[in-house]
């Protein structure tokens, strides 16, 4: 019953609520917003911007890899009402399968998106599963960070926000990083991601401070 509802129910609210949120684009030098560029591309952002994702880039067959633990089960049957592609897998659970269904997303012309720190964390440490894509397809990892200006934040693992209704949002996308194919420089790529990932965040948490707001939170 819950595998049948809950998405539906989800999916609704996240209409509801995303109808009614206005979103706007950081970009440090030289870069365009992920979701307007050309072509295949990966990405990667914190598991605590879930939700407002699935409604930023709604509707543009975007792969992302979802656990295949129940709870990633309610998350895939949503996020596929929305547009997405789940594709089944993660660091804990069936990780190659997920990598292989990846590199088979990208390869169909697909933007494919990591949750990095997911699925159960820590908080804001990237896990190497967007960077061993880039390195297997030859391309690079982009990182951004989704940051309601008003939002609720959970009191879980993830610190995952739920925005609020008629909120602004901002989206802060950093440089991507390219991953060479030597496994030599792989530690090296990893952590660059790591930094990407950071500068978004400072990126986004800026910006409502200069717009003399610090981003609202309330615990639940």
């Amino acid at each position: 019953m819950a595998l049948f509802a809950v998405p539906r129910l989800a999916g609704l609210w996240i209409r509801l609520i995303g109808s009614t949120l206005r979103f706007e684009d950081v970009c440090e030098p030289g870069v365009r917003p992920g979701h307007l560029a050309p072509g295949p591309g990966v990405f990667s952002f914190w598991h605590r911007g879930l939700l407002t994702s699935a409604w930023r880039f709604r509707n543009l067959g975007i792969g992302i890899l979802i656990s295949r633990s129940f709870d990633g089960e309610l998350i895939a049957r949503t996020v596929e009402r929305l547009g997405f592609k789940a594709v089944r897998g993660s660091s804990s659970r069936g990780g190659a399968a997920g990598l292989l269904g990846m590199e088979t997303a990208y390869r169909e012309g697909r933007i494919v998106a990591f949750t990095a720190d997911g699925p159960r964390g820590p908080v804001y440490v990237a896990k190497p599963g967007a960077a061993k894509l880039a390195q297997a397809v030859g391309g690079t990892v982009g990182a951004f960070c989704v940051l309601p200006q008003r939002a609720w934040e959970l009191k879980s693992w993830d610190r995952f926000q739920i925005p609020k209704p008629f909120s602004r949002v901002v989206t802060c996308w950093s440089l991507p990083v390219a991953v060479p194919a030597e496994e030599s420089e792989f530690a090296v790529a990893q952590q660059a991601v790591q930094q990407a990932l950071d500068r978004a965040q400072v990126a986004a948490e800026q910006h409502w401070v200069a717009e003399g707001h610090s981003a609202a939170r309330s615990s639940q």
